[in-house]
Protein backbone atom coordinates (compact mmCIF):
# COMPACT_ATOMS: atom_id res chain seq x y z
CA UNK A 1 0.00 0.00 0.00
CA UNK A 2 1.10 3.40 -0.61
CA UNK A 3 0.51 6.68 0.69
CA UNK A 4 -0.68 10.11 -0.57
CA UNK A 5 -4.61 9.03 -1.63
CA UNK A 6 -2.95 6.47 -4.31
CA UNK A 7 -4.81 3.29 -4.53
CA UNK A 8 -3.86 -0.55 -4.50
CA UNK A 9 -5.51 -3.08 -6.45
CA UNK A 10 -7.10 -5.32 -3.39
CA UNK A 11 -6.67 -8.48 -5.65
CA UNK A 12 -3.04 -8.03 -5.56
CA UNK A 13 -2.71 -6.38 -2.12
CA UNK A 14 -1.66 -8.82 0.74
CA UNK A 15 -3.80 -6.74 3.79
CA UNK A 16 -0.49 -4.64 5.18
CA UNK A 17 0.71 -1.57 5.26
CA UNK A 18 3.69 -0.03 5.63
CA UNK A 19 5.08 2.66 8.33
CA UNK A 20 4.74 5.45 6.38
CA UNK A 21 1.27 4.73 5.21
CA UNK A 22 0.28 3.53 8.86
CA UNK A 23 1.27 7.19 9.95
CA UNK A 24 -0.97 8.32 7.46
CA UNK A 25 -3.83 6.11 8.49
CA UNK A 26 -3.51 7.16 11.90
CA UNK A 27 -3.93 10.40 10.95
CA UNK A 28 -6.92 10.05 9.09
CA UNK A 29 -8.12 8.03 12.06
CA UNK A 30 -7.72 10.31 15.05
CA UNK A 31 -9.42 13.48 13.20
CA UNK A 32 -12.57 11.25 12.00
CA UNK A 33 -13.09 9.98 15.91
CA UNK A 34 -12.77 13.71 17.06
CA UNK A 35 -15.01 14.82 14.49
CA UNK A 36 -17.98 11.87 14.94
CA UNK A 37 -17.09 11.59 18.87
CA UNK A 38 -16.11 14.63 20.14
CA UNK A 39 -17.95 14.12 23.41
CA UNK A 40 -15.63 11.72 24.36
CA UNK A 41 -11.75 10.99 25.18
CA UNK A 42 -9.61 11.49 21.93
CA UNK A 43 -6.83 9.86 20.06
CA UNK A 44 -3.49 11.49 20.46
CA UNK A 45 -0.44 10.94 17.93
CA UNK A 46 2.35 9.98 20.55
CA UNK A 47 5.51 10.72 19.06
CA UNK A 48 8.88 8.48 19.93
CA UNK A 49 12.17 8.73 19.56
CA UNK A 50 13.74 6.61 16.64
CA UNK A 51 14.55 3.17 16.76
CA UNK A 52 17.52 2.48 14.91
CA UNK A 53 16.36 0.14 12.19
CA UNK A 54 13.44 3.12 11.59
CA UNK A 55 14.40 5.29 8.63
CA UNK A 56 15.01 8.92 9.11
CA UNK A 57 12.10 9.77 7.00
CA UNK A 58 9.43 7.84 9.12
CA UNK A 59 8.29 9.53 12.37
CA UNK A 60 7.98 7.06 15.06
CA UNK A 61 4.93 6.85 17.18
CA UNK A 62 1.44 5.50 18.20
CA UNK A 63 -1.78 6.15 19.05
CA UNK A 64 -2.98 6.78 22.65
CA UNK A 65 -6.57 7.20 23.72
CA UNK A 66 -6.42 7.59 28.23
CA UNK A 67 -8.67 7.12 30.74
CA UNK A 68 -11.98 5.78 28.82
CA UNK A 69 -14.76 4.35 30.07
CA UNK A 70 -16.15 1.51 28.94
CA UNK A 71 -19.20 -0.49 29.87
CA UNK A 72 -20.26 -3.11 31.85
CA UNK A 73 -21.89 -5.84 30.04
CA UNK A 74 -24.95 -7.70 31.03
CA UNK A 75 -26.05 -10.78 28.76
CA UNK A 76 -29.26 -8.95 27.58
CA UNK A 77 -27.26 -5.46 26.30
CA UNK A 78 -25.47 -7.43 24.19
CA UNK A 79 -25.19 -7.43 20.49
CA UNK A 80 -24.30 -9.44 17.79
CA UNK A 81 -19.87 -9.24 16.82
CA UNK A 82 -17.99 -9.72 13.75
CA UNK A 83 -17.77 -13.31 13.48
CA UNK A 84 -13.82 -13.62 12.09
CA UNK A 85 -13.03 -16.98 10.56
CA UNK A 86 -16.31 -18.62 10.64
CA UNK A 87 -17.40 -16.13 7.55
CA UNK A 88 -15.26 -13.79 5.41
CA UNK A 89 -15.92 -10.09 7.30
CA UNK A 90 -16.93 -7.42 4.92
CA UNK A 91 -17.46 -3.38 5.32
CA UNK A 92 -21.10 -3.50 5.42
CA UNK A 93 -21.25 -6.57 7.68
CA UNK A 94 -19.35 -4.48 10.29
CA UNK A 95 -21.79 -1.63 9.68
CA UNK A 96 -24.69 -3.59 10.22
CA UNK A 97 -23.28 -4.91 13.70
CA UNK A 98 -21.83 -1.42 15.05
CA UNK A 99 -23.81 1.96 16.78
CA UNK A 100 -22.13 4.45 17.87
CA UNK A 101 -18.86 4.85 20.36
CA UNK A 102 -19.57 4.61 23.74
CA UNK A 103 -17.11 5.20 26.31
CA UNK A 104 -19.33 5.83 29.58
CA UNK A 105 -19.27 4.92 33.38
CA UNK A 106 -19.95 1.65 34.19
CA UNK A 107 -23.44 0.19 35.10
CA UNK A 108 -23.48 1.46 38.50
CA UNK A 109 -20.59 -0.27 39.61
CA UNK A 110 -17.15 0.71 39.97
CA UNK A 111 -15.97 2.39 38.17
CA UNK A 112 -12.79 1.30 35.71
CA UNK A 113 -10.53 3.33 32.96
CA UNK A 114 -9.33 1.90 30.10
CA UNK A 115 -5.67 2.92 28.43
CA UNK A 116 -5.42 1.99 24.40
CA UNK A 117 -2.64 2.35 22.38
CA UNK A 118 -2.18 1.37 18.65
CA UNK A 119 1.30 0.72 17.44
CA UNK A 120 3.02 -0.35 14.19
CA UNK A 121 4.41 -4.13 14.09
CA UNK A 122 7.17 -3.97 12.21
CA UNK A 123 7.28 -7.68 12.12
CA UNK A 124 3.54 -8.30 10.85
CA UNK A 125 3.58 -5.11 8.81
CA UNK A 126 -0.18 -4.15 11.24
CA UNK A 127 -1.76 -2.46 13.56
CA UNK A 128 -1.71 -3.61 16.85
CA UNK A 129 -3.70 -2.85 19.97
CA UNK A 130 -2.40 -2.56 23.16
CA UNK A 131 -4.77 -1.80 26.57
CA UNK A 132 -4.70 -1.78 29.87
CA UNK A 133 -7.50 -1.31 32.68
CA UNK A 134 -7.33 -0.61 36.31
CA UNK A 135 -9.36 0.95 39.34
CA UNK A 136 -10.12 4.39 40.40
CA UNK A 137 -7.07 4.27 42.71
CA UNK A 138 -4.85 3.09 40.27
CA UNK A 139 -5.00 -0.49 40.97
CA UNK A 140 -4.57 -2.39 37.57
CA UNK A 141 -7.06 -5.28 36.48
CA UNK A 142 -6.23 -9.09 35.57
CA UNK A 143 -7.19 -10.35 32.36
CA UNK A 144 -9.70 -12.38 33.91
CA UNK A 145 -11.28 -9.00 35.36
CA UNK A 146 -11.04 -7.57 31.92
CA UNK A 147 -12.81 -10.78 30.45
CA UNK A 148 -15.35 -10.32 33.42
CA UNK A 149 -16.44 -6.88 31.84
CA UNK A 150 -16.21 -7.63 28.00
CA UNK A 151 -19.69 -8.35 26.00
CA UNK A 152 -20.43 -12.39 25.70
CA UNK A 153 -19.85 -11.82 21.92
CA UNK A 154 -16.70 -10.98 22.47
CA UNK A 155 -15.89 -13.81 24.77
CA UNK A 156 -17.43 -16.22 21.81
CA UNK A 157 -15.19 -14.92 19.36
CA UNK A 158 -12.17 -14.60 21.24
CA UNK A 159 -12.51 -18.46 22.35
CA UNK A 160 -13.88 -19.72 18.61
CA UNK A 161 -11.52 -17.68 16.22
CA UNK A 162 -8.60 -18.81 15.01
CA UNK A 163 -8.09 -14.28 13.81
CA UNK A 164 -6.86 -13.05 17.01
CA UNK A 165 -6.63 -14.18 20.85
CA UNK A 166 -5.51 -11.51 23.94
CA UNK A 167 -2.27 -11.85 25.57
CA UNK A 168 0.67 -9.92 27.57
CA UNK A 169 3.57 -9.19 26.72
CA UNK A 170 5.79 -5.82 26.88
CA UNK A 171 4.51 -2.69 25.34
CA UNK A 172 6.96 -2.19 22.82
CA UNK A 173 7.74 1.44 23.99
CA UNK A 174 7.32 1.60 27.43
CA UNK A 175 8.88 -0.96 28.12
CA UNK A 176 6.41 -2.95 30.62
CA UNK A 177 3.68 -5.03 30.37
CA UNK A 178 0.25 -4.73 28.36
CA UNK A 179 -2.40 -6.63 27.41
CA UNK A 180 -2.73 -7.24 23.42
CA UNK A 181 -4.75 -8.54 20.51
CA UNK A 182 -1.55 -10.38 18.77
CA UNK A 183 -1.66 -9.82 15.08
CA UNK A 184 -0.94 -13.19 13.92
CA UNK A 185 -4.30 -13.07 11.36
CA UNK A 186 -4.47 -9.30 10.78
CA UNK A 187 -3.25 -8.89 7.51
CA UNK A 188 -5.28 -11.99 6.50
CA UNK A 189 -8.78 -11.01 7.28
CA UNK A 190 -8.16 -7.12 6.59
CA UNK A 191 -7.62 -8.42 2.98
CA UNK A 192 -10.79 -10.63 3.32
CA UNK A 193 -12.28 -7.47 4.71
CA UNK A 194 -11.62 -5.19 2.12
CA UNK A 195 -11.94 -7.48 -0.78
CA UNK A 196 -15.22 -8.21 0.01
CA UNK A 197 -16.58 -4.20 -0.12
CA UNK A 198 -17.89 -3.56 -3.84
CA UNK A 199 -16.57 0.14 -3.37
CA UNK A 200 -12.94 -1.11 -2.49
CA UNK A 201 -12.97 -4.01 -4.99
CA UNK A 202 -13.92 -1.24 -7.52
CA UNK A 203 -11.87 1.71 -6.99
CA UNK A 204 -8.90 0.08 -4.55
CA UNK A 205 -7.54 0.35 -1.01
CA UNK A 206 -6.70 3.39 -0.37
CA UNK A 207 -4.04 4.19 3.39
CA UNK A 208 -6.92 5.93 5.12
CA UNK A 209 -9.46 3.77 5.04
CA UNK A 210 -6.63 1.06 6.89
CA UNK A 211 -7.33 1.76 10.19
CA UNK A 212 -11.05 3.26 10.57
CA UNK A 213 -12.03 -0.45 8.73
CA UNK A 214 -9.80 -2.46 11.06
CA UNK A 215 -10.53 -0.54 14.60
CA UNK A 216 -14.22 -1.06 13.13
CA UNK A 217 -13.39 -5.05 14.13
CA UNK A 218 -10.80 -5.10 16.66
CA UNK A 219 -12.13 -2.11 18.77
CA UNK A 220 -15.54 -4.58 19.61
CA UNK A 221 -13.43 -6.62 21.16
CA UNK A 222 -12.96 -4.87 23.62
CA UNK A 223 -15.70 -2.80 23.68
CA UNK A 224 -15.20 0.06 21.65
CA UNK A 225 -17.46 0.33 19.08
CA UNK A 226 -17.14 2.48 15.62
CA UNK A 227 -19.93 5.16 15.25
CA UNK A 228 -21.41 4.26 11.70
CA UNK A 229 -20.98 7.97 10.28
CA UNK A 230 -17.05 6.80 10.96
CA UNK A 231 -17.31 3.55 8.64
CA UNK A 232 -19.56 5.59 5.94
CA UNK A 233 -17.40 8.29 5.69
CA UNK A 234 -14.13 5.88 4.88
CA UNK A 235 -15.51 4.68 2.45
CA UNK A 236 -16.06 8.08 0.57
CA UNK A 237 -12.53 8.65 0.87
Amino acid sequence: MVSDQATVDVSSWNGTLSLSDFRESASAFAEKWKEFNSAVPQWSWVVCPPRPWIAARDVDGYLSLKNAFLPRYKEEDNIGGCQIGEEEPSCSDVNERTDNAILVRSYGHEVHFYDFHVVYNSSYRVPVLYFRAYCSDGQPLTLSDIKEELPASSMKMLKECKWTFITEEEHPYLNRPWYTLHPCGTSEWMKLLFANDALVAKDGVVAEQYLVSWFSVVGQVVGLKTPLEMLHSCTRL
